[in-house]
């Protein structure tokens, strides 16, 4: 069955700040008429008391929104108007749908429209993100969907001198970011306004990406010279517990090993340590850029083959039979070990995980590796891998 795909929070921000400015000048259409009932005002006093219910925008990706409009509050001075859409990401396990993206649209004194954010939008406190330290963490995108949707509205209306500020909120933002990376990152206080196309695409590997991409910039930009990584939670409370590093500081490749060093290497970095389970490292020696399973397992296979190149003849013929049978790596270490050729296989295994990752950089970055297995016991590392751990401090 096609998975459902849904609408980001900024297209939500971007219909709400439409039907809100849509609304807001019916009001002030209908003010003026009963101040000036000689002119023609078209229906404004009827549009005055009437809620819009639906509005329709254009993603970026060229697929329309049209979204449901919720809680439409008027302030009684005229000039300001709040409403909400209800966040839906259709069937991505997003922990933003069922949240109102509310948004209200003030008339100013000058021209020119300001977007900020209000409660339970985020405030960015580190840099390398999308925005500066101290902005609302709303993206360029949904910015440009806000403002161009705004700018049409007046345009149509003839009203295109009118001055606009324009608050985006999240009831309830401030919870749903301990769900997210936001903690991470420096984002403080609330959600994220985002999207770059407009559109939640079930378990988008792109989004993934974009997440370890937006990691490693921060990174960067906190002035760090070696780049901390690891597969998943396994790699980020070894790193903890074990070695006494602080965990926020180590980015989460998840799978995209290859996208996270290629990432590392444009955004300048020329050092990395790369600390994970030998389950999930044993592929990367044997040359797999995505360690999901469904591009291939073969970790018996490669750590047989590593195992080939230090046993021969029936020696070899009874540790491949025996690591045929294995479903976990872990079991495969004790035979390897009670087989005698451990200090020499795993070394092996660290060094074409680091071989590999290096290669794929083309040479500009300098990759350490520390692989542990069986309760977070330190299995192998490379020459200067607790070196460059030091210097991650």
């Amino acid at each position: 069955m096609e998975l459902r795909s849904g609408f980001t929070t900024g297209s939500c921000a971007a219909a709400a700040a439409k039907a809100a400015l849509m609304m807001l000048l019916d009001s002030v259409k209908a003010s003026k008429a009963d101040a000036e009932p000689d002119l023609d005002w078209e229906t404004a006093a009827d549009k005055r008391v009437k809620d819009i219910e639906y509005v329709n925008i254009m993603t970026p990706k060229g697929i329309p929104f049209y979204a449901e409009i919720v809680n439409v509050i008027r302030d009684e001075s005229g000039k300001k108007v709040t409403c909400s859409v209800i966040k839906d990401g259709g069937d991505d396990p997003d922990v933003t749908t069922g949240a109102y993206i509310e948004v209200s649209v003030r008339i100013k004194d000058t021209p020119g429209i300001v977007i900020d954010g209000g409660k339970g939008v985020g405030r960015v406190t580190k840099p390398g993100l999308d925005r500066a330290i101290g902005e609302a963490a709303i993206n360029s995108v949904p910015r440009k969907m806000i403002e161009e949707n705004l700018n049409e509205v007046l345009k149509e209306r003839n009203a295109e001198n009118t001055g606009l500020e324009v608050i985006v909120s999240v009831p309830g933002g401030e919870k749903i970011a301990e769900k997210t990376f936001n903690p991470k990152l420096g984002i403080v206080g609330g959600i994220s306004i985002l999207g770059t196309t407009g559109i939640v695409e079930p378990m988008s590997e792109k989004a993934i990406v974009d997440t370890i991409r937006t990691e490693i910039r921060v990174r960067k930009a906190e002035g760090r010279q070696v780049l901390l990584a690891a597969p998943g939670n396994y790699g980020i409370t070894f790193l903890s517990k074990k070695c006494g590093i602080d965990k926020d500081i180590a980015v989460m490749t998840s799978n995209f090993v290859y996208d996270s060093v290629m990432i590392a290497k444009e955004e300048g970095f020329s050092e990395m340590v790369f600390a994970g389970h030998i389950g999930k490292l044993v592929k990367v020696a044997g040359g797999i850029k995505n360690t999901h399973s469904r591009y291939g397992d073969h970790r018996m296979e490669i750590l047989t083959d590593i195992t080939g190149m230090f046993s021969e003849g029936k020696e070899f013929d009874e540790l491949k039979e025996k690591l045929s049978e294995c479903v976990m790596t872990d079991e495969a270490v004790r035979i390897i070990t009670e087989a005698g050729v451990s200090c020499k296989v795993f070394p092996k295994m660290a060094s074409l995980i680091k071989e590999n990752m290096e290669k794929w950089a083309e040479g500009t970055l300098k990759v350490e590796v520390i692989v542990f297995s069986n309760e977070y016991t330190e299995l192998v590392s490379t020459v200067k891998a607790h070196e460059y751990l030091e210097r991650t401090t």
